[in-house]
């Protein structure tokens, strides 16, 4: 009979302490997971787990743990939808997400008619913070800005070279080709010509040889790595020294592995790249262990998580309003450097430099 007791006394003692005990922050992260910008999705997830592990490490945030679920959107608008409604089904607080703007813009929409916080720390169409979502905010830059300093650079460094321009058709792409264009033309430059391209195809003999027939000294992309990749491999085949210039989408060693030297040149903007920056030293030396390269959107997603972890502290509070509220009037420390946010949710911090790719890795360029 004692020993009946003394058990059902522990059993109601073990109740107790679970139901008083506080419950995981569920969070996510959401990207391509799978599909031909995977390598981006590793970023993303890479540098949320080592966020979320370190956080926790120190205690987590309002004194509970981070729980950490992630969303593979293939960078596939429909997918991103859905991937959305399946994290708001999960309860998450955030999400640090997603890659491709033409993911982010409709699944901001679902986040934030189910309360949840959404900051992107790659999604760098202007369209993704003008709706006037108080939910959305961005750890990148936009590439009204990004297609500037392109611009600028092809009119003050390649004064003289002939320009073409071309983009996938997506939101980031055709988007970033428009604000490149527009920037290029206020600058008193014309293109020889622009033009959409089908992502997926394997052959762009015929866009290689309308750019070798007009003399094409630098091509822009609006797009992504894969095809980027071919078009130069295809120029140089047809014994053209065009170079190609693209932006973020291309800050990722696959690039390099489509091209082989035949990459030799490629320009791309980006922002500073914060591997360099001295407080990383640990962090970049941790992932360097694992073998891997914490590149482009590694240390952008982990900074994001960071941000908002910060935010929560600071409003005591994971409830979205009030984050969303302390993001826009403070600044914090993270590992992109110390950021803060506007009223539209843009990132207040590290603009665009210019990038070229030599022997296989990106450095500044000139």
């Amino acid at each position: 009979m004692r020993t009946i007791k003394t058990i059902a006394v522990a059993a109601a003692i073990a109740a107790l302490t679970t139901a008083t005990a506080k419950a995981d922050i569920v969070i996510g992260v959401a990207g391509p997971m799978t599909g031909s910008e995977a390598a981006f999705g590793e970023q993303f997830k890479r540098g949320a787990a080592k966020a979320v592990e370190d956080i926790n490490a120190k205690g987590g945030v309002l004194g509970q743990k981070l729980q950490l679920v992630m969303g593979d959107d293939a960078c596939d608008p429909k997918q991103a939808r859905s991937v959305a409604e399946e994290l708001a089904s999960k309860k998450v607080a955030f999400v640090a997400g997603h890659f491709c703007s033409g993911s982010s813009i409709p699944a901001s929409e679902v986040y934030q008619e189910n309360g949840i916080l959404q900051i992107s720390p790659a999604s760098t169409n202007p369209k993704f913070t003008e709706r006037g979502l108080p939910n959305v905010f961005r750890t990148c830059g936009r590439d009204d800005n990004q297609g500037k300093i392109a611009a600028e650079y092809v009119a003050q460094k390649l004064k003289g070279k002939v320009v073409a321009v071309i983009h996938d058709k997506s939101a980031y792409g055709k988007g970033l080709a428009d604000e490149f264009k527009g920037s290029l033309n206020k600058l008193g430059v014309k293109e020889a010509f622009f033009e959409a391209i089908t992502p997926g195809e394997k052959d762009y003999s015929a866009l290689v040889t309308k750019a070798k027939q007009a003399k094409v000294d630098v091509l822009f992309l609006g797009g992504y790595k894969t095809e980027g990749g071919l078009i130069v491999r295809q120029m140089r085949d047809q014994g053209m020294k065009t170079t190609l210039m693209g932006a973020d989408a291309l800050v990722t060693e696959e690039y390099w592995a489509i091209t082989g030297a035949a990459g030799e040149g490629t320009l791309m903007t980006f922002s500073p790249d914060p591997r360099l920056l001295p407080q990383n030293a640990d962090l970049v030396k941790h992932f360097r262990a694992q073998n891997y390269e914490p590149e482009a959107y590694t240390l952008y997603t982990y900074a994001t998580i960071q941000a908002w972890a910060s935010a929560v502290e600071k409003a005591k509070s994971a409830e979205w309003k009030k984050v969303a509220d302390t993001l826009r009037a403070n600044k914090f420390d993270t590992a992109i450097g110390n950021v803060g946010f506007d009223s539209k949710g843009d990132v207040i911090g590290p603009t665009y430099v210019m990038y070229v790719w030599k022997n296989g890795k990106y450095t500044y360029a000139e």
